[in-house]
């Protein structure tokens, strides 16, 4: 199974993302709360796939995807962003991000988004 890398400014999302994806079998092996600790963390455990919150603070979402790309051009990430922040997630894609999912958190678009990158 993918191991993981969580990446959002709030504690809680984190845990609700972890949740969802530990009890579907995915290992959670660190998390970032943000772009700064999201790029130390990825070189640090090279995880499988990176799940990346967009707007935090110190280096957002769209920066950090950027910097972890230029570190391994095959990084895949998902990106995580709230209602109404479309040109931030058309950003991120063409920064290189994968696919994106939008909060509140849907289970089942988690787990989807999270297959479909990582199988």
């Amino acid at each position: 199974m993918a191991s993981i890398l969580i990446v959002d400014d709030a504690a809680f999302m984190r845990m609700m993302i972890k949740d969802i994806l530990s009890k579907n079998g995915y290992t959670v092996v660190g998390e970032a709360e943000n772009g700064i600790k999201a790029v130390e963390k990825y070189k640090e455990l090279n995880p499988d796939l990176v799940i990346m919150d967009i707007t935090m603070p110190e280096m957002d979402g769209i920066q950090a995807v950027k910097q972890i790309k230029s570190l391994n051009a095959a990084a895949k990430i998902i990106m995580c962003s709230a209602m109404g922040q479309q040109a931030m997630v058309i950003e991120s894609i063409q920064a290189g991000a994968r696919d994106f999912i939008v909060k509140p958190f849907q289970a089942e678009r988690v787990i989807e988004a999270v297959k479909k990158v990582v199988g």
